[in-house]
C-alpha cells in the first residue's frame, strides 16, 4: 500500500492511496492542476484514480470535487448530507456515488471504512482502507479523540493524523476568543498534545505515521515534532504532512 499526501492543511487536502490496482483519492481541497502535477511527479496519472472520497464539507476539504469529476472523470462518494450542503462549491458532477456514514465501501480488493466523526461539519467521516494484507487510518477533522477512535488507531498499520495546534499559540495568536473555543471544543481539532498521546496509548501497531493538517496559524512544524518527541520519546518516528514532493509518499 501507498500513500501520498498531496496536501494538507488549511489551505487544501488531499491525499492518494493505493493497494494493487485500486487508486482512490481523499478529499479534493486543491486545484486540479495542482492534483495533476503532483501526481505526476510520482508518475500516476490523475485519470487512473478509480474513486474521489469526501470526507466532510467545509472548502479546504471538497472545493474542487467537482472539477475532479468533471475534468479528470473521477466518481465521486460522498454522503447525501455533505452533498446536500457542499452543492454549490462541487456544481454539477456526472458520477456520484452515496454512502452512509459509518459504512464500508467495497472496491476491488480494497475496502474503505467510514468512521463518523464529532467535527464541526454536517456529517463528516474519517477513513480506513483495508487490502486484507494492510489498514492505513486517514484521520484528520476529528473534533476530539471521540470513543471510536483508540480502536482505529489500534487496528491499523498507517496513520495520517491531524496535530493540529499548539494550545499556548493559540491562546496568544490572532485568532479571537470565538474561534480559539471553536478549536479547542470537542468539534474541533486535535492538539499536538492529543495526538502524541492518542499514539503513545494506541499506536502499537503502527508501521508508519504521518502529522497532518497542521495550523499555519497556530503551530510549527518545529512544534509538532517537539511536542511528540517529548510524550513519545524514543517511539517517536513521523513523517510531516505538507507539501513537500517525495518526503510525502509513505509505504506500508
Amino acid at each position: 500500500m501507498r500513500v501520498i499526501a498531496l496536501q494538507s492543511g488549511s489551505k487544501g487536502n488531499c491525499v492518494y492511496l493505493e493497494s494493487d490496482n485500486v487508486r482512490v483519492l481523499f478529499d479534493a481541497g486543491i486545484s486540479g492542476k495542482q492534483a495533476q502535477e503532483r501526481l505526476a511527479y510520482f508518475h500516476i496519472d490523475i485519470r487512473s484514480i478509480d474513486a474521489l472520497l469526501i470526507s466532510h464539507d467545509h472548502i479546504d476539504h471538497v472545493s474542487c470535487a467537482g472539477v475532479f469529476n468533471r475534468k479528470f472523470g473521477i466518481p465521486l462518494w460522498i454522503t447525501q448530507k455533505t452533498f446536500k450542503v457542499a452543492k454549490s462549491q462541487i456544481g454539477e458532477v456526472k458520477q456520484v456515488n452515496f454512502f452512509t456514514s459509518g459504512e464500508t465501501i467495497h472496491f476491488d480488493g480494497l475496502n474503505i471504512e467510514t468512521i463518523k466523526t464529532p467535527h464541526d461539519a454536517v456529517d463528516g467521516v474519517c477513513f480506513v482502507a483495508d487490502d486484507g494484507k494492510k489498514r492505513f487510518g486517514v484521520c484528520t477533522d476529528l473534533g476530539c479523540v471521540f470513543n471510536e477512535l483508540p480502536s482505529v488507531v489500534q487496528s491499523v498499520n498507517g496513520l495520517l493524523l491531524e496535530s493540529n495546534y499548539d494550545p499556548i499559540m493559540l491562546r496568544y495568536g490572532e485568532y479571537p476568543p470565538e474561534l480559539q473555543d471553536r478549536i479547542r471544543s470537542s468539534h474541533g481539532h486535535l492538539s499536538n498534545e492529543e495526538a502524541a498521546e492518542l499514539l503513545l496509548h494506541y499506536g502499537q501497531n503502527l508501521e508508519v505515521v504521518m502529522l497532518g493538517h497542521i495550523s499555519e496559524k497556530n503551530n510549527t512544524e518545529r512544534q509538532v515534532v517537539s511536542t511528540h518527541q517529548k510524550i513519545l520519546g524514543n517511539n517517536f518516528r513521523a513523517e510531516l504532512a505538507h507539501y513537500r514532493t517525495n518526503s510525502n509518499c509513505v509505504y506500508i
